[in-house]
């Protein structure tokens, strides 16, 4: 069985990819619970993350994913979401 879970890593560098925001992994770790916004992505960045990872795993993830306001709270609700139907 594969686990899959995203990461911090694994977020920070869709970050970029997707909203071409920089932000360091272990940054975002530490301030887990901060706002989206204070690293500079908005809500359309994070609806390219969303679309990044939907293709990635070939699984749609719940449409509340892109109202996510923390690092932390979204791969909460990605890993949740990915985990579930593994």
């Amino acid at each position: 069985m594969i686990t899959t879970e995203v990461t911090f890593d694994e977020l920070a560098a869709l970050m970029k990819k997707a909203a071409g925001v920089t932000v360091a992994p272990q940054e975002l770790r530490q301030a887990a619970q901060s706002p989206f916004d204070s690293f500079g992505l908005d809500s359309l960045g994070l609806l390219g993350i969303v679309g990044e990872l939907e293709n990635r795993y070939g699984r749609s993830l719940p449409p509340d994913s892109e109202r996510c306001k923390t690092p932390q709270e979204f791969l909460d609700l990605v890993n949740t979401t990915l985990t579930a139907g593994a």
